[in-house]
């Protein structure tokens, strides 16, 4: 019995779903609304493809950051260390040249 009353209801509800559907087919402007809810799916699409592209530069650029905060933490002694042998190469660099020159 109750499976019966179930299938009833179902039924009605299905009916009563093509019928409103039918109405606003029939109603005036309906094929405007129809285009626009098209687009709107379509933008909704476009939109979420971008989003999904995002979230990868997303990743790329925290990594990214993560590098350059340990270069930066590691790097202080490293840097200090080749501007020495860069004065060191520009001196010698420098005073050969003017010995060539004399």
């Amino acid at each position: 019995m109750a499976g019966t009353r179930r299938t009833d209801l179902l039924g009605r509800l299905a009916d009563m779903s093509e019928d409103a559907i039918h109405r606003l087919s029939d109603a005036p402007g309906a094929d405007r609304v129809l285009g626009a809810m098209n687009t709107l799916r379509d933008r909704t699409d476009e939109l979420q493809k971008r989003v999904r592209g995002l979230e990868n530069l997303e990743q790329r650029l925290a990594a990214l950051e993560r590098k350059v905060d340990r270069l930066a933490k590691g790097g202080s002694a490293a840097s200090a260390t080749t501007r020495k042998s860069t004065k060191a190469t520009t001196t010698k660099s420098s005073g050969g040249s003017a010995a060539k020159k004399s």
